[in-house]
Parts: structure tokens; sequence; C-alpha cells
């Protein structure tokens, strides 16, 4: 597999101007709001330590203009791969490419930097650009993982990217973090919304397993901000005998020199506040609109 990147200069003079240009009037692109918009963006300056500087060539890397004028230059790309027949995926100026042995990968890789850096008149950012296996790369959140099944050699199973659990672990622990005041309807609501885009977004991916993790540890959490509502000792006896607790356990669990996380984590509070209890004020887990979404999109 081929994964490349090209460094793009998107100048207001010199070659890659007449180049966009020349794009513009193969195309008939007569918009000429568009057009303006986009010689604005490329005309603008730079304001660098609080001065405004003025350039000749070059857009800021990551700018709103960017992904945009990587889709004019680079869909003669686009059109190339595909009438070589080859595998790919661009998104911006990132491209992947599939193929089935290292040596193809090589072949390809060099012709089509030659393709870049000819016809495109494009340089390839030769630091991003590598040959590698399926299961050491990563596109949009995804990586890919062996089916390890038995007749099936070089086939993969879309998982998500160790980065992306890592940022979702981190926006949870800011909506569950015990110190941010919000009460426990709002963190749910927050939770929820989190998590509808989340797992839209990589419901095609092998995460059932790792999503039952997830919600015991979301659950977990919720329960430590509801032990740190209560407070002081007497709330929490009259709290653990309102959920069904004999007075004595109450006093003992109440009085508990424990730590908090070590009470979300204990028998008491798993069986008082129960996933049903949970759910009655609007909690759902991801394992379940996970297998929702999944059940629906499979018998539409």
């Amino acid at each position: 597999m081929v994964e490349a990147a090209s460094r793009s200069e998107f100048g207001i003079k010199g070659r890659s101007q007449q180049t966009l240009s020349s794009r513009y009037g193969r195309d008939q692109w007569k918009d000429p709001v568009l057009l303006g918009l986009i010689h604005s963006f490329l005309k603008a300056g730079l304001l660098l330590g609080g001065l405004i500087s003025t350039r000749d060539k070059g857009t800021p890397q990551g700018g709103p203009l960017s992904p945009l004028l990587s889709n004019i230059l680079l869909d003669e790309l686009d059109r190339e791969l595909s009438r070589r027949g080859h595998r790919f995926v661009r998104y911006a100026d990132d491209c992947s490419i599939f193929l089935k042995s290292p040596r193809a990968a090589r072949r390809v890789l060099h012709s089509i930097t030659r393709f870049i850096e000819g016809a495109l008149r494009l340089r390839v950012n030769g630091e991003k650009t590598t040959i590698c296996r399926p299961v050491h790369f990563e596109l949009l959140g995804y990586a890919f993982v062996s089916t390890y099944k038995k007749g099936e050699r070089g086939k993969y199973d879309l998982r998500v990217a160790r980065k992306s659990w890592q940022r979702l672990k981190m926006k949870i622990k800011a909506i569950t973090r015990k110190t941010t005041p919000a009460s426990l309807e709002e963190r749910i609501e927050r939770l929820n919304s989190l998590m509808y885009g989340w797992v839209g977004y990589f419901q095609m991916g092998k995460i059932w397993g790792k999503l039952r993790e997830l919600d015991a540890w979301v659950r977990n959490r919720l329960r430590y901000c509801i032990w740190k509502a209560w407070k002081k000792p007497n709330r929490r006896m009259r709290a653990f005998r309102q959920l069904g607790v004999e007075s004595g356990i109450a006093y003992s669990w109440s009085r508990s020199r424990m730590g908090g996380w070590a009470i979300a984590q204990s028998p008491i509070m798993r069986t008082t506040v129960t996933v049903e209890r949970l759910a009655k004020r609007g909690y759902q887990s991801f394992t379940k609109y996970y297998e929702q979404i999944f059940h629906d999109s499979r018998t539409a």
C-alpha cells in the first residue's frame, strides 16, 4: 500500500497560479463569486508577530482554502488513478493507493510521483510518503486489522485507530469530570450527543467488544459524579436507604474511607445506581446504540 502526500504551493504568481487558472478554464467554472473568493484568499497577507506581511505564493497549512485547492489540482490525479484501475482513497492532499505486493507498490509510487511532479507540476512530500502494510496504516480515524480467518489471507477489517479512542476518552472525561458544575441529566445529555456522532461515524469498524468496556467505564464515572454530589455522609446514607439498602449497610458505606473512584466501582454503587436506574435518567449505552444502528443498516 502506498501512502502519499503532496506538498502543494498555491501561489498568486508564477506557474502554480497559471496551473490553477487553466483548471478553471478547462473545467468551465464560471462562478465569479467563487473565483473572486479564491483569489481574495490567495492575495491575503500573513499576520506574523502582529504585523501584516505580503506573500507571493503559498496558502496557510490547514487553512479553509487548502482542501478546496487540493480538490481542484488533484482532480486529475483521481482520474489518472481511476484510468489505471487502482484502488485508492484521497482526502484533500493525502492519497492512499492499495496494491497487492511491495513490488507493485514501489512501481506505482515511482510512476505516480512522476505524474504529480511532471503533469501536475506539484511536489510530493517525501517525508510523509511511505509504503506500508495495512495494519500499520490509519486513515480518517480508522485503522485495519487482519481478519485472522483461515483461507482469508490478505483480507482486513476496519477498526478504530488508537488516537481516535484516546480522543473519545478525553471528551468523555471532560463531560464526566466531578469538578464540572453540571447535573446528572446535563452530563447524560452531553454524553448522548457525543455518542450519536461518534458511533454514527465509526459504525463500519469492529468496535462491539471495546464499546462494552467503554460503557462499564462511563457508568463508573457517572457513579463517581453521583457519589461526589451526595457530598456528606448523612446525605449518602439517606440516598442508599432510598435505593433500598438496609440501614446498617447504608450507614457503613456512607462513612467508608475508600476513595471516590473505588466507591464508584464497588458493589454498593453497582447494585444501587444500576443501568436501569441510569436509563430512567436518559442514559443510553454506546453498545446498545451501536447495535441499534448496525441492525438498522443491515435491514435497510
